[in-house]
């Protein structure tokens, strides 16, 4: 009897990297750093803040005379040198903490943080999809990708069943929009999933 062979259809071929902007090499581990720390220093709040000896209710008293008492010399108990006093060169409210970066900046330090991820073979290329919004699913798609460890999903367009899926798993998996990427989330991914939609406008994107 004639031997019959089932063949396996080929995959298809995953889209291949713009080495404009996934071949940046060498990298620039200072331009890398700056970005990183801006990331954190432009969503740092300035909440806090101290009362002076001016704001401290109280003290208006002269706490005793000037002379004779063989005491220092005191003007208020509101000093900052006493126990309920003011406060010295605390922080106020008012400060800045922002870093600035240009946009060239911005955009090559983006660069260098993929090229760095695609180096380690961090980026994946492929759709992901949530019909029902479980978390299960998303998990079972993302560990056919072999995803391990902290994920980051980059798409064109954020459903929100996509987003309830990832409720549950907040902490190791974040869903970002493609035109939002940012330096911070790429170097703290282990893994990058990014859509075959996404791919194109981030070459546009960057690759000018």
């Amino acid at each position: 009897m004639p031997v019959t062979t089932s063949v396996k259809p080929a995959a298809p071929a995953s889209p291949k990297l713009n080495k404009a902007v996934f071949g940046i090499m060498p990298t620039n581990h200072e331009l890398l750093k700056l970005a990183y720390l801006s990331y954190l220093a432009n969503g740092r709040s300035n909440n806090a803040k101290t009362k002076t000896r001016g704001l401290v209710s109280g003290g208006g008293r002269k706490p005793w005379r000037q002379k004779g008492t063989g005491r220092a010399r005191v003007g208020s108990s509101r000093t900052p040198i006493w126990k309920g006093g003011g406060v010295i060169f605390g922080p106020t409210g008012n400060e800045n903490y922002s870093y600035h970066l240009s946009h060239s900046q911005r955009k090559q330090a983006l660069r260098q943080a993929l090229s760095l991820a695609a180096d380690e073979k961090r980026i994946l290329v492929s759709g992901i999809e949530s019909k029902n919004g479980k978390t299960s699913e998303l998990l079972k798609q993302l560990s056919k990708l072999g995803v391990k460890g902290n994920c980051l999903i980059v798409t064109d367009n954020i459903e929100q069943q996509l987003i309830r899926s990832i409720s549950n798993v907040s902490k190791t998996i974040k869903l970002v929009r493609d035109l939002n990427l940012n330096v911070y989330d790429v170097m703290n991914a282990d893994s990058i999933v990014i859509s075959p939609k996404s791919l194109p406008i981030i070459d546009e994107w960057l690759g000018k």
